[in-house]
């Protein structure tokens, strides 16, 4: 008798655990966008809209044999999950992998193709109208942002503020110093440890002239600006208690099996885990080949012994268009910087396009 996997989530993770187990069990994919987004690809989607439509890949393509039910989780239980329209889905086994919100245009506001590319479009048409440019969050979404920008319009003056001192703390000092004189090359203006005292009086994204002062009383004057800081985990449908308790950021607590505590047939993977380390989309596909281990183990009546340990140092490859960025990767002698050559190839060139072909199959 075929057992039923239920996953509640089709980002990076959920897709991937999809992806692995199609072939084992009967797979039940949760999600209520039209399409897995490669979130990864957003803000060269947001400067170059004619490639927009490529981050999009239809959850019809990933899996040959099992299920995709477009909504949302309401609740979720040991057995299975409830969702929005009152469905009930039962389950040998439960996946959660619903990820984390952040800012637009860094991830679409909508669940339609058609609306985000719409949006982007819109938002393209500002951007593509103002001369200077304001980002508020040197993080990796702000800095990539700013590259992008520059990539497609050398002119424009981008300035990107952070309240923190330190430019990517924890980094090798090597690779800061790189990503700093690419930033001068392309004349991106970093202003570190320093915040407005007021937000600017437009929406972000909306084309429209403003002076905004610094803490320190200093004006800056943009046409147009991005929110580039903020992560909200999603985990509501977590918050009634019945399968799980949350921490204060609303993360889910996993054992080193990456099993949910107290429940060996529930798992979580990605940004809605509680796993100490930065959330990005290369965890998540490294926790869903832990989890597709130990789940097909169980299937087969053996033991689960897959674990997953983060690393005690941070890794990146962080693109500043398709030629240009920085990285440092993981070594048996701990971490090590990459030239952007590395970055444009494993990375900045396609944005993981095409791992994601190969995963679900051409875009129309």
């Amino acid at each position: 008798m075929r057992r039923t996997v239920a996953i509640v989530g089709g980002g990076y993770g959920g897709a991937a655990v999809a992806k692995a187990l199609e072939t084992e069990a009967d797979i039940v994919l949760i999600d209520p966008r039209e399409a897995f987004v490669n979130a990864a690809a957003s803000l060269r989607a947001l400067t170059r809209p004619d490639w927009a439509s490529s981050m999009f890949f239809p959850y019809s393509t990933l899996i040959g044999r099992g299920r995709v039910i477009r909504d949302r989780a309401v609740s979720v239980d040991p057995h299975g999950v409830t969702l929005a329209s009152g469905e009930r889905v039962a389950a040998d086994y439960l996946v959660l992998a619903t990820g984390s919100g952040y800012a637009y245009p860094a991830k679409p506001v909508s669940d339609s193709i058609a609306e985000a590319l719409d949006d982007l479009r819109r938002t393209h048409k500002e951007l593509r109208g103002a001369g200077r440019v304001l980002i508020l969050g040197a993080g990796p979404v702000g800095l990539e942002l700013a590259g992008e920008i520059k990539d497609v319009w050398p002119g424009k003056h981008v300035v990107v503020v952070d309240p923190a001192r330190e430019l990517l703390p924890g980094f090798e000092p090597d690779m800061v110093d790189d990503l700093r004189g690419q930033f001068d090359a392309l004349g991106v203006e970093l202003r570190l440890g320093t915040a407005l005292r007021t937000p600017p009086h437009t929406r972000p994204g909306e084309a429209a002239a403003f002076t905004v002062a610094t803490g320190e009383g200093e004006d800056i004057t943009a046409d147009i600006w991005f929110r580039a800081h903020g992560t909200s985990t999603n985990s509501d449908y977590l918050a009634d208690g019945r399968l799980t308790r949350l921490d204060r950021q609303g993360r889910v607590p996993v054992t080193e099996l990456l099993n949910v505590e107290g429940h060996s047939h529930v798992y979580a993977v990605g940004d809605l885990t509680d796993v100490a380390e930065a959330k990005m989309a290369g965890y998540a596909m490294q926790h869903a080949e832990v989890v597709a281990k130990n789940i097909t183990a169980q299937l087969s009546g053996e033991r689960p012994t897959a674990t997953y340990r983060p690393l005690p140092f941070p890794m990146i490859l962080l693109p500043l268009g398709p030629t240009g960025g920085v990285g440092q990767l993981p070594s048996a002698d701990g971490p090590f910087t990459v030239p952007r050559s590395t970055v444009s190839e494993y990375k900045g060139a396609d944005l993981f396009t095409g791992r994601f072909v190969e995963q679900f199959g051409p875009t129309a």
